[in-house]
């Protein structure tokens, strides 16, 4: 069968990493196209993936992605046309369904964003759409059980993939050592982010005299703001950074949001979120069931008793659903596809 997997933003690469494994294994052929945001093209090519980079990225502005949406619908369709393949899938690419609509081929969508406007598109024009059990109260309320093909998909999305890592367990730093202290910043340039920016900058000067502060630009914008000489005292990674590396450096992750911080979440590391705007229902799940913190305005004492406590939660419960939702969408490409 051959496979489409349109990848439109950064942690898509790991969330179909072992996807793209087990199908070329299975004899499958996967197509891969992508568009230049974040740092996709560079983890894309860090995995010796063939791939088509076609369109980029319209920006935040809203009427510049609805002009832009159709002219990179008519690129991957013209393109995907020589192809022929027999079903897309794609984790938030609103193109991916619509494309395949058009095409003629079966489309599978997943997303666990319930804020994406772009979701409601997507949604009609998809074969099936997976989300996580805890939107089913939200899929319910906006009546989508009703109007789409939905099925939902135990635990969280970070844990699909991550259920596949086989990690060693870390040996925490005794409080005489100096502790790193990873910072990844809100997302500048998303359409569903209203929150603050630069919000964080002055706890970041405090934090970096007290411990090793390295900090996660997600674009060019960001790192050409945090690479400025008023910010020497932090190490700014320029490069992309594998996840594997983050998890055996890092003693606490902060996060102004985004896949980035659930992941480190999920793989046991105290884990803070700093997301300014309307937290998404994946979120409030990771924060109420005490497997990440949460503070919209957090200071230096927040970060010293977390750093102390150590009492973060085990993840073996979501461990155990990442592994079952693997399955669900592994086995969706032979249950939908187009023989």
């Amino acid at each position: 069968m051959k496979i489409w997997i349109d990848l439109t933003n950064s942690p898509h690469i790991n969330f179909f990493k072992p996807f793209i494994k087990t199908w070329e294994a299975d004899g499958h052929k996967v197509f891969i196209t992508c568009r230049n945001l974040a740092n996709t093209i560079e983890l894309i090519e860090q995995n010796k993936w063939d791939y088509a980079e076609i369109g980029g990225h319209a920006g935040k502005n809203f009427i510049r992605k609805i002009l832009y949406f159709p002219i990179r619908i008519f690129l991957l369709y013209k393109y995907l046309l020589k192809l022929k393949p027999d079903i897309g899938i794609s984790h938030s690419s609103f193109y991916s369904p619509l494309v395949s609509s058009l095409l003629r081929i079966p489309s599978i969508y997943i997303n666990d964003n319930e804020y994406a406007k772009g979701n409601y598109l997507a949604f009609k024009f998809s074969t099936v759409n997976y989300m996580p059990e805890f939107l089913k109260r939200k899929s319910s309320e906006l009546n989508w059980d009703k109007k789409y093909n939905m099925s939902f998909y135990p635990g969280i999305k970070e844990g699909i993939y991550l259920s596949k890592l086989s990690l060693e367990k870390k040996i925490p730093k005794t409080p005489d050592k100096k502790y790193n202290v990873y910072i990844r910043p809100e997302p500048w340039t998303a359409e569903y982010y209203n929150g603050k920016k630069f919000f964080f900058d002055k706890l970041l000067h405090k934090l970096s005299k007290k411990y090793n502060v390295f900090l996660l630009p997600r674009g060019k914008d960001q790192a050409l703001h945090y690479n400025n000489k008023i910010f020497n005292d932090i190490n700014v990674k320029n490069n992309t950074i594998e996840l594997i590396d983050i998890y055996n450096d890092c003693d606490l992750f902060i996060g102004a949001g985004g896949t980035m911080t659930r992941e480190i979440a999920f793989l046991g590391i105290p884990t803070i979120s700093i997301y300014q705007d309307d937290l998404l229902e994946v979120d409030k799940f990771l924060i109420n069931n005490n497997y990440m913190y949460h503070f919209t305005d957090l200071n230096i004492n927040d970060v010293d008793n977390i750093l102390l406590s150590n009492n973060h939660r085990t993840t073996d419960t979501l461990n155990i659903k990442g592994n079952k939702a693997f399955d669900i969408i592994k086995n969706s490409i032979t249950k939908y596809g187009k023989n």
